[in-house]
């Protein structure tokens, strides 16, 4: 029986209705207390968090591990690391590994390498159609079965009407959430950056909002038809807010996400070809951006996610066009989203249902949450420590952020999974 104690810091979670100082007790892997320690409860360790701030393990619904297919840019290994110096306790695996996660063996092969880590879990999305190549149907149940949270398309568009239909139907009858990132091939048009003025100031192929607008108007109506549980990932464009808004208000069972650089970024980053900023989808107006900020303080979008995409220099390192998109991120979530709380308007417990409980939910819940019996994975954090983004300092295998240089403010000091310390600040490994 293992047994620890957080001391005096100050309990947050909103999933639990809890916002207090106390202790925060563990027991066996699982929350035994929060907030006032149990009459005979004797720590094997504790840790003070006086003046700090304890929070659930942040839930990621967006991390690419690169492994397996990529591990010359990364290893479940490694961003494990990362993620645990981030507070990030479990992660979301798009399905567009190498092979595809479109049978159970890679999913199996996925969980096996997470749990050899000891310190994150990983929650795989299985492949709509195999290969992602959006014409067959995967084995969804097969999916399932091996423990996919959900089915998703990663960033391969589906073309076929019809095919996204019928893989909305399939995995509802499965009660699979579909995980979508909406986005018309056709429109995209292997564009790299927003359409707008710096598009055509730097020459570079335009993205469209409509290319998103248009696929999301066309998953919502399906979600209707089909009845699926629609979860939209990583929206980037205001008019996407207000689709989804008015969805929602209309009863429809929809969730949706942003990305962290959506929110903090837009398309005047990517001026002096900033290959950092080439992401998908892309940067957008900073009005878009003002949208997405609106859109999480109200609750129209539930979750943010890192969308950790950690790269080789090479990949990084062509001309922008030729360069492959995605930034390292999952260690900045976290104090990214403080930002937002202490420079606009942000509050906090908001910040920390997004980034906890209301992911969790998504993904099926029994996680994200510092209720007793819940599993004890848990984030300390010092909300008022300042410091400046070091690339070449970050834990991730990749080094490419376009928050290089930028002065933060919070940092996690312990993460704890399944009850054991996973993270610890100032000590190596």
């Amino acid at each position: 029986m293992t047994r620890l104690r957080i001391s005096k810091g100050r309990l947050l979670d909103p999933a639990a209705g809890l916002d207090c100082s106390g202790d925060l007790c563990i027991e066996d892997g699982r929350i035994l207390a929060a907030g006032k320690s149990p009459a005979g409860f004797k720590p094997d360790r504790e840790i003070d968090a006086s003046g700090r701030i304890v929070i659930p393990g942040i839930v990621d619904l967006a991390a690419r591990f690169r492994e397996p297919g990529a591990e010359h840019k990364a290893t479940i290994a490694s961003e494990a690391r990362a993620a645990a110096a981030g507070g990030v306790t479990t992660v979301c695996c798009p399905p567009d590994t190498t092979p595809v996660i479109d049978t159970p063996a890679v999913v199996e092969l996925i969980h096996r390498r997470a749990a050899a880590t000891g310190t994150i879990r990983i929650l795989a999305l299985g492949a709509m159609t195999h290969g992602l190549q959006g014409e067959q149907l995967a084995a969804m149940r097969a999916l399932r079965d091996a423990g996919c949270a959900g089915i998703g398309n990663a960033r391969e568009a589906i073309p076929n009407s019809e095919v996204l239909r019928r893989a909305m139907e399939y995995a509802a009858s499965f009660g699979l959430t579909v995980h979508l990132q909406a986005e018309d091939h056709f429109l995209r048009n292997n564009g790299v950056v927003h359409e707008g003025t710096v598009s055509t100031r730097l020459g570079l192929p335009p993205v469209p909002a409509a290319a998103e607008t248009v696929a999301v108007s066309r998953a919502l109506l399906l979600a209707e038809q089909t009845g699926a549980r629609l979860h939209l990932c990583r929206i980037s464009a205001g008019r996407s807010v207000e689709l989804i808004a008015a969805a929602k208000a209309s009863g429809l069972a929809v969730t949706a996400d942003v990305a962290i650089c959506n929110l903090m970024l837009d398309e005047n980053d990517v001026h002096g070809y900033r290959t950092d900023c080439h992401l998908r989808p892309p940067l957008r107006a900073v009005s878009d951006r003002a949208a997405l900020r609106r859109g999480l303080k109200d609750g129209t979008l539930d979750a943010v996610c890192s969308d950790h995409q950690p790269h080789d220099a090479d990949a990084k390192s062509a001309p922008f066009s030729e360069t492959e998109p995605g930034a390292a991120t999952i260690e900045l979530l976290l104090p990214l989203v403080l930002e937002l709380v202490h420079g606009d308007g942000l509050p906090l417990p908001a910040a920390i249902a997004a980034l906890c409980s209301r992911p969790a939910a998504i993904l099926g819940g029994g996680i994200g949450s510092l209720a007793p019996g819940m599993p004890a994975d848990v984030a300390v954090i010092d909300s008022e420590t300042r410091f400046r983004v070091d690339a070449a300092t970050l834990r991730s295998a990749g080094r490419n952020t376009p928050f290089h240089g930028r002065e933060l403010r919070g940092r996690v000091t312990h993460t704890l999974f399944g009850g054991r310390v996973a993270f610890e600040a100032g000590r190596s490994g």
